[in-house]
């Protein structure tokens, strides 16, 4: 057979066919490996999208955050602690005394009311009676320096509530329940989620849009300051969108529905549909979600076949807020928030907009000053002291919100 030229090998191989065995297939051979590629593919381990983000965040956050980022992480990965924003519609007026039973607290009224005692020279006299857990006569003076900037009482909500339990206090929420009406007590969410609300700060008949609005619990909690004058709340995913009127229908009374108006437009075209018309804008945008993204496989935007729309995420981010300044009136004011750790998704894209308003659209914008929260909320939130621009939330075993980034802008 050696001896046998190419035709000779060709007969050789017809010899060896069976009967109706297909040109090509040779009696005795193996199957082809091209024919299990596709098992092979399949069945292969696959690594999950929880551990791409684990490492990519170990990579970027551990750089970021430097020796803060072992206990972030470890936050991360650990249960998520709650606040309950109260509902003011509902007839629930029991409910604040139910909660400080288990002795929980509205960190809210709490800072409003360690303010106005720095106000008028108490600070000292509320941190030795220990006015709040933590509280030292440091923590005073940086009080005592705050008062050099405008009034914080008046920058912060007074009809917004939300009880949270004490650091390490890892006690659990009971779900909320109706009332005589049927509207819920009070709606459970991450209080760090309530800050980019209370920075907004809204005034009596303000016009408010909320350019990502769903879920709905931001959307919820801007409504609970019982000044929206109209509130425009918008998302471009038709299926959250209706998680949105959810919220609205098991929260809010008609009359105060109606002065809701719900979309689903492309956040990024917002102001060809009404631009330089409303007084505050919240722009939440879509991020990483990193706490979702390091414990959940479900949705998790670090699945490889999403990994170009992680990457693009900052441009979106930036189309956003460019769409949010352009909807604003002059002098308006704008809170950018995100659920990530991310610089990239945080002070690079506020910086990024700054640059493009002025160069593009010659529209000058001015970053407030949050820097009042990190003194007002420490009780209860950990914060990154090394922001460049804005304020952000770390996650921390003892106070497990967040993460949460919040920059206020106002459009000169």
């Amino acid at each position: 057979m050696a001896a046998l030229g190419g035709r000779g090998r060709a007969a050789a191989a017809l010899l060896r066919r069976g009967p109706g065995t297909a040109p090509g297939a040779i009696l005795g051979a193996g199957p082809r490996r091209h024919r299990h590629k596709e098992k092979w593919a399949t069945t292969a381990p696959r690594i999950p999208s929880t551990r791409l983000a684990l490492h990519h965040f170990d990579t970027s956050y551990s750089l970021h955050l430097g020796a803060l980022w072992p206990s972030v992480r470890a936050g991360l990965l650990c249960e998520q602690k709650y606040g309950a924003l109260l509902n003011n519609f509902a007839a629930a007026d029991h409910v604040p005394q139910e909660l400080e039973l288990l002795n929980a607290t509205d960190f809210v009224s709490e800072a409003q009311q360690w303010q106005r005692g720095a106000a008028v020279g108490e600070v000292a006299t509320g941190c030795q009676e220990g006015s709040g857990e933590g509280r030292t006569v440091m923590q005073a003076e940086m009080m005592t320096q705050a008062e050099m900037s405008p009034p914080l009482c008046t920058s912060i909500s007074s009809k917004i509530k939300c009880y949270t339990f004490p650091r390490g206090d890892i006690t659990r929420f009971r779900p909320a329940r109706p009332d005589s009406l049927g509207l819920l007590d009070y709606y459970l969410m991450d209080a760090a989620s309530l800050l980019p609300v209370l920075a907004l700060d809204v005034q009596p008949g303000d016009f408010v849009l909320d350019l990502c609005a769903a879920p709905g619990g931001k959307t919820l909690a801007l409504l609970q300051t019982g000044f929206c004058g109209h509130l425009a709340a918008n998302d471009v995913s038709v299926s959250r969108t209706k998680r949105l009127y959810e919220v609205l229908h098991s929260y809010v009374p008609k009359e105060v529905r109606d002065t809701v108006s719900v979309t689903s437009y492309d956040g990024r075209d917002w102001d060809q549909v009404k631009g330089g018309t409303f007084h505050k804008v919240l722009v939440d945008v879509p991020c990483t979600t990193d706490r979702h993204s390091a414990m959940e496989e479900h949705n998790n935007i670090f699945h490889k076949r999403r990994t170009k729309e992680r990457q693009m995420l900052p441009m979106l981010q930036l189309e956003l807020l460019m769409a949010g300044i352009l909807a604003a009136k002059p002098g308006a004011e704008l809170v950018y928030s995100t659920c990530s750790l991310s610089p990239l998704q945080n002070e690079c894209v506020v910086e990024r907009a700054l640059d493009i308003a002025e160069a593009q659209f010659n529209i000058r914008i001015h970053v407030e000053d949050l820097s009042h929260f990190q003194t007002l909320f420490q009780d209860t939130f950990s914060f990154f002291s090394e922001c460049r621009l804005g304020e952000l939330v770390l996650p921390h075993l003892t106070a497990n919100f967040g993460p949460m980034y919040f920059c206020k802008l106002r459009r000169m």
